[in-house]
């Protein structure tokens, strides 16, 4: 009990710690990309894609950050926090959706609705499955990366470099698990439709490239963050109490 009260002391003083516009984006990203990934929005013979692409950066952008100024085990944490609210979100989903009533004299359809916010228990599955897995890899290989900048740790180009390179290996894990999870596994027996092995590797492939581009474009604004977080002191509290742990 005494550990378990401590865990929970540890993520209440984390959630202090890390600026709530950062868990708040995390957050939202996690649960909606998660819903945009009902939809699948490329289907080539080589490579496929679902909505959740074009997400799926905002989450890996935060870790980055968070990684960077509280270390990779505050990510992780961080990493089950968005997996722990994005349940919690699919079970009021599934809830709603289940709710059927009558408005005023007139049966409303909400099929399209129910099909959409109902959330199939294989696609939660292999979404978790997937997020936590590649939110560790990202983290800890972003944070492994950081280490070889010796000389400047804080500069640009180690922050650009680390980002860059765990974004790619994260995202591709990331999508290669959820697709074959969802699209290999269990999408033929309960959709009638299945994607090859080739495409859910063209799929993770596709997923990276895009990622990186996209961390290409905005990491610059994690880069700022986190020297101002530096700069200003922010969730001092949390690492100089790791530091003395």
């Amino acid at each position: 009990m005494n550990k378990f009260k401590a865990i929970v002391e540890d993520y209440k003083l984390l959630l202090r710690s890390i600026p709530g516009i950062i868990t708040t984006f995390f957050c939202m990203s996690v649960v909606l990309m998660n819903v945009l990934a009902n939809k699948v929005i490329l289907n080539l013979p080589f490579v496929a894609g679902d909505g959740g692409l074009l997400l799926s950066w905002i989450v890996f952008l935060c870790l980055d950050t968070v990684t960077k100024r509280y270390g990779a085990k505050a990510a992780n944490k961080l990493n089950i926090i968005g997996l722990i609210t994005n349940i919690f979100f699919v079970c009021i989903f599934a809830l709603v959706s289940a709710i059927q009533i009558e408005v005023g004299c007139e049966h409303v359809d909400y099929t399209a609705f129910n099909s959409v916010f109902s959330c199939t228990w294989f696609v939660v599955l292999g979404s978790s499955i997937a997020f936590l897995v590649s939110g560790i890899i990202n983290n800890v290989s972003n944070e492994a990366l950081g280490k070889l900048f010796v000389k400047n740790p804080d500069g640009k180009l180690a922050f650009y470099c680390r980002s860059y390179v765990s974004t790619f290996i994260g995202q591709c894990i990331d999508n290669f698990l959820f697709a074959f999870i969802v699209f290999v596994i269990f999408a033929p027996i309960y959709w009638g439709f299945s994607l090859t092995v080739i495409q859910c590797i063209g799929s993770a492939i596709l997923g990276g490239i895009t990622e990186l581009i996209m961390e290409v474009i905005f990491s610059p604004i994690g880069y700022k963050l986190t020297q101002e977080w530096k700069k200003d002191n922010v969730g001092e509290e949390y690492i100089l109490a790791h530091k003395e742990g």
